[in-house]
């Protein structure tokens, strides 16, 4: 019996799918398939009942699940105690991160833990919110930047790591009085909004369902620098983040309608009981450092 074949009965088990699992753990679907096949052969128990709607655990599969939890954390425990053994931090951290907004915090982190940790291998990857906090529950990722907008995963530690304010814009001239959306008026707008596992695109989700409305034409875009100049060359109305917006606002691009629709919360995540790995903790070290410097300098001060 592999490790790797525990992982993988965890993540088909999480998820539901090896669809999803094989995902989630870069691997093709034969080989999560083959995973499970040869430790079900090993043990000689059925795991999951396949069915239309995917992977269902068995009783027996159930009653393994903790036990493979177990293993499985035990084996990170020998790993983290050998290299603390050993000394000097080696060894490869999975970080995750969305785009554009993280990206300052990311290169702090990234020049924190060149100077701290020479020998750490960083292996990068950038996606949707949901995509990381998936990626860190399913242990594809170490750790990683999200925009969270409501309540955090209670399966992670988190750590907040700044934040931003998401604005109303839409291009010069389209609106008569910008100080209070007028949200009847707005509805009847194209509107230029990400998908919803995004952190615009739940702010816009939620002030569709706040306010009662679905625009007639919306147009869906991922990236902030597109979205921008749509709104700026008059295709529609669309949410910017703050440093875009004023920015946007000031050259004369776009205008601002009225408050900041929503703050979000960027935060640096791992699974809760990962805190005493050497890598994850060394992560998490930098960045509460960084943001005790933040708080001891901020922007704008003397």
């Amino acid at each position: 019996m592999e490790v790797y074949q525990l992982r993988t009965f965890l993540a088909v088990a999480r998820e539901g799918s090896i669809t999803r699992a094989s995902e989630l753990l870069f691997l093709s679907q034969p080989a999560v398939s083959a995973h499970i096949k040869a430790l079900e052969d090993e043990i000689g128990i059925v795991l999951f009942d396949r069915t239309p709607r995917g992977m269902s655990l068995t009783i027996d599969g159930a009653s393994l699940l903790v036990k493979a939890e177990q293993v499985v954390a035990m084996h990170r425990d020998f790993i983290d105690e050998a290299k603390r053994i050993k000394g000097q931090l080696r060894g490869q951290l999975r970080l995750g991160s969305i785009c554009n907004p993280s990206a300052p915090m990311l290169g702090s982190l990234l020049a924190g833990l060149s100077r701290a940790c020479p020998e750490v291998e960083v292996v990068l990857e950038h996606g949707s919110s949901i995509d990381i906090v998936r990626a860190i529950r399913s242990g594809s990722l170490d750790a990683g930047f999200y925009a969270e907008t409501g309540t955090p995963d209670a399966e992670l530690e988190t750590i907040p790591a700044g934040g931003w304010a998401v604005f109303l814009a839409a291009p010069p001239t389209w609106v008569v009085d910008t100080s209070e959306p007028d949200w009847r008026a707005l509805a009847r707008m194209a509107w230029i909004c990400p998908q919803s596992d995004t952190c615009c695109g739940r702010v816009a989700e939620d002030l569709f369902e706040r306010h009662g409305f679905r625009p007639d034409k919306m147009t869906n875009v991922d990236q902030e620098s597109v979205t921008r100049t749509l709104i700026a060359g008059g295709v529609g109305i669309g949410l910017l983040h703050a440093d875009a917006a004023r920015e946007a606002s000031a050259k004369g691009e776009v205008q601002l309608i009225g408050e900041p629709l929503r703050h979000v919360d960027l935060l640096f995540a791992f699974l809760r009981g990962r805190g005493h790995d050497p890598l994850v903790g060394a992560a998490a070290t930098v960045v509460r450092g960084i943001m005790a410097g933040r708080r001891r300098d901020p922007p704008g001060g003397p």
